[in-house]
């Protein structure tokens, strides 16, 4: 399988009201260090328009919505995940309440 289809299909598997970061997707398909790889298979995602993949559900490390730039406006992305009922410390969400951490590889 490709390796952006893996993080596709990571990213499909987060939870409604949840969100996961792009170095636990890039540990999760085997990238260590890859967050950035990660990040731009969800700007490839946004290019075209594939909405069966919830990419405002992937937030930088410390909870910022830093691919908010990349939707429709730079405030979907939270309002997107505020729908979810994500909650917000500021301008960040809650990672103590909201982070998912997908499966390690095996």
């Amino acid at each position: 399988m490709d390796l952006y289809e893996r993080i596709y299909d990571i990213v499909r598997s987060i939870p409604a009201g949840s969100v996961t970061t792009y170095g636990h997707i890039a540990a999760a398909v085997g990238t260590r260090g890859g967050a950035r790889l990660v990040g731009w298979a969800l700007n490839a995602v946004a290019l075209s328009d594939r909405l069966d993949i919830p990419c405002h559900r992937v937030v930088n490390r410390l909870g910022e919505l830093s691919g908010r730039m990349h939707f429709e406006t730079p405030f979907v992305m939270r309002e997107r995940l505020e729908a979810e009922n994500v909650t917000f410390v500021g301008e960040t969400v809650d990672m103590s309440r909201h982070l998912w951490v997908p499966p390690m590889p095996d």
